[in-house]
């Protein structure tokens, strides 16, 4: 089976600190892959709101994440802070991927990258929705 390989932008948008605590490690004594995508949600949701929104009003629609990668480069451990950079790419009519990168904040360590894809979805209608113009226009004023 071939081996994920994710290329990473060269520069992100956002970054926001998550430290590691006991509750994400796992019986090998290093970060668990599920704690992995939970600290991952966090950061995503750090993400929209420092754009002012939250994933479930995003200029009155919500997201909805459709497939997920992620490339382990290391591992983690209990009391280690990872810095979470996400960006914003390959938008469609509909969504666009979370580029991502994790790195420990003390030696700048790869723990992990990948991508997140996202569509606009509208929970009333439940169907997906366009992007918002607001959104993208928000995006192009923090570029």
């Amino acid at each position: 089976m071939a081996r994920i390989q994710i290329e990473l932008p060269e520069k992100f948008s956002f970054y926001t600190e998550i430290q590691i605590y006991l509750t994400h490690i796992n019986m090998a004594r290093h970060l668990d892959n599920s704690a992995l995508i939970g600290l991952l949600s966090e950061a995503r949701a750090r993400y929209f709101q420092s754009l002012g929104y939250q994933e479930l009003d995003v200029e009155g629609v919500g997201i909805v994440v459709t497939d997920a990668a992620l490339q382990y480069k290391s591992e983690a451990f209990h009391g280690e802070t990872l810095v979470f950079a996400i960006t914003p790419d390959d938008f469609n009519k509909y969504g666009c991927d979370l580029m991502w990168q994790a790195t420990e904040k003390t030696t700048g360590r790869e723990v992990a990258r990948g991508k997140i894809g996202l569509i606009f979805f509208d929970y009333a209608a439940r169907k997906p929705a366009l992007i918002p113009g607001a959104f993208m226009a928000r995006l192009g004023n923090l570029a």
